[in-house]
């Protein structure tokens, strides 16, 4: 991190508000209703909410991904129509091609689907140095070698795949090798969407494990994503709650859900909560029914643990999904 970089906060946002604009027959939609947010450097702050709640889009904006658009492509990127915010001090609001250069150079953006969209093509050799080549196609080759191998080591990868495409890999991997592009740059500040999407539960711990791990050694300031809280309780100092477009609760997590003040937090505060025991008023027979079929669940089983994330749908509330 530099010292310029240090001495500013990672996110300064106030009073944000982000619209995708009218296309088709579609209307303008505002994603984003007066976001204030400061992310501190060397924190990890959270983003959890239910599908819509504009989590996503504030990833696209603080990335600088929402300025750019590549070639052919007819997306609509989400604006930023008001308020004002800071990504390690550069105003986001008019961004010139030299400062948005600046920015995705000092941002590592991990996208929801960025395993899923690795170039079949390409070895992974050449997928972690494209954003390099990019940027500098003359760009020493013995020395990038070098960069590739030290991050692709670095988020636990045997250097054997280098030589591999992504379709010999598996997910968990593919998510690796995503998670390296992110960082080939050492970025002093990380924006994952999902980061464990597409990643199978057996695995889903050893990359929260990883990218905690990668954070700590890097001190790189994070803003992570997610619908699973248990990702969330993993890797963040902080989290926020998105409902509707609105930043709805900050805080640690047992501050968020300790006595919540929003309906929306305090019904998720409820549905994590653990069951509570019923007494039982009825006395044991004296001698049971060995025939007779258990009537209840043991006691120490709770639904919510075994219930396996799935994809976000709309409309679905993060905390049937938490773990």
């Amino acid at each position: 991190m530099t010292r310029e970089a240090a001495s500013v906060h990672a996110v300064a946002a106030s009073d944000l508000t982000i619209e995708y604009p009218p296309h088709g027959a579609s209307p303008a939609y505002v994603a984003v209703h007066g976001l204030s947010l400061r992310i501190e450097p060397g924190e990890v702050v959270g983003l959890l909410g239910e599908s819509g709640s504009g989590k996503s889009t504030i990833a696209q904006v603080l990335s600088g991904r929402a300025f750019t658009r590549p070639t052919g492509s007819t997306e609509v990127r989400p604006v930023i129509t008001g308020g004002e915010v800071r990504v390690l001090g550069m105003p986001l609001g008019r961004m010139r091609r030299r400062s948005l250069a600046r920015l995705t150079f000092d941002v590592g953006f991990l996208a929801q689907d960025a395993a899923d969209r690795l170039p079949a093509a390409l070895t992974v050799a050449e997928i972690v140095a494209a954003p390099v080549l990019e940027r500098d196609p003359r760009f020493n080759r013995a020395e990038l070698g070098t960069r590739v191998a030290t991050i692709v080591d670095a988020v636990r990868l045997p250097l054997a795949v280098l030589k591999k495409y992504p379709y010999e890999l598996s997910g968990g991997q593919r998510q690796r090798v995503a998670l390296a592009r992110a960082l080939v740059f050492a970025p002093t500040l990380l924006i994952a969407d999902e980061p464990t999407a597409g990643v199978d539960l057996t695995l889903r711990d050893a990359l929260i494990d990883l990218v905690s791990e990668l954070q700590r050694e890097r001190a790189f300031s994070a803003l992570v994503v997610s619908h699973d809280l248990h990702v969330l309780r993993g890797l963040t100092n902080r989290i926020g709650v998105m409902h509707q477009g609105v930043l709805v609760a900050l805080g640690t997590i047992d501050e968020v859900f300790t006595d919540p003040w929003h309906p929306y937090v305090a019904k998720l505060a409820e549905a994590l909560a653990p069951p509570r025991d019923e007494p039982d008023d009825e006395e044991p027979d004296e001698e049971p029914d060995d025939e007779a079929p258990d009537e209840e669940a043991p006691d120490d089983e709770d639904g919510l643990e075994d219930e396996e994330p799935g994809d976000e749908q709309p409309g679905a509330e993060p905390a049937e999904q938490a773990r």
